[in-house]
């Protein structure tokens, strides 16, 4: 197996980050190293740190310095303004690079859905591209997801990465068809499902590994 995971989302707010956790708990648990990481955030919750790249360093094995779980944090209001600066994928790569040579695993976690940017500049799917890291797809369950899953799906191998996962995150407790949804994304997402995260609260303090079964994971 890759020992470097990126995980993207049919959208933002889907759990991106609680599944990066969940993955991060269940290699620990087999005994490995895993660290997590989050190349680009938005906003901050104290000035520097980010809300989910928190999560993300209190999840890994090791204590690491923030600024190299995460090495670039813009503001809202910048990330919808246009630029025609390019992303550093050199600081991007060089980090990813040094958590790599320290863990077993780096979980690293994408930003929005696989085609987000910010205005103007070049989708953070392209660095994912020249580092060629497999894929885990979250999908948060809701209307309209086996849409967002197909068409995820279609641009990642579009891209000519491996999806080599996807995980089920319950986000709407009350979504009518659930059991249907879930056989239907089994029968559209051409990869295997390796998780189904149920509704829970503060999942973000929770042990989520449970819901993760690493030995379907495909990087072949």
């Amino acid at each position: 197996m890759s020992n470097r995971l990126f995980v993207t989302g049919t959208c933002t707010e889907v759990g991106k980050t609680i599944v990066s956790r969940a993955l991060l708990q269940s290699f620990i648990k087999q005994g490995k190293s895993a660290v997590g990481y989050k190349p680009i955030a938005i906003n901050s919750i104290d000035g520097r740190k980010e809300r989910d790249a928190a999560i993300l360093q209190a999840s890994s094995s090791f204590e690491l310095p923030y600024e190299e779980i995460n090495p670039i944090v813009v503001e809202e209001n910048i990330a919808l303004t246009y630029s025609d600066s390019p992303l550093d994928y050199e600081l991007l790569s060089l980090n990813l690079n040094k958590l790599a040579a320290l863990a077993d695993h780096v979980i690293v976690e994408g930003i929005g859905g696989w085609r987000f940017r910010f205005n103007g500049v070049p989708p953070v799917s392209e660095w994912v591209v020249e580092e060629k890291m497999p894929v885990i797809l979250v999908v948060g369950t809701q209307l309209g997801c086996i849409n967002h899953a197909i068409l995820t799906a279609e641009a990642i191998m579009h891209d000519g990465l491996k999806i080599a996962g996807w995980v089920a995150n319950r986000i709407n407790p009350g979504m009518a068809y659930y059991a249907e949804t879930i056989e239907a994304l089994k029968q559209n997402i051409p990869a295997p499902m390796i998780g189904e995260l149920p509704y829970l609260n503060h999942p973000e303090s929770r042990d989520l590994s449970r819901f993760i079964d690493l030995s379907l994971i495909d990087c072949k």
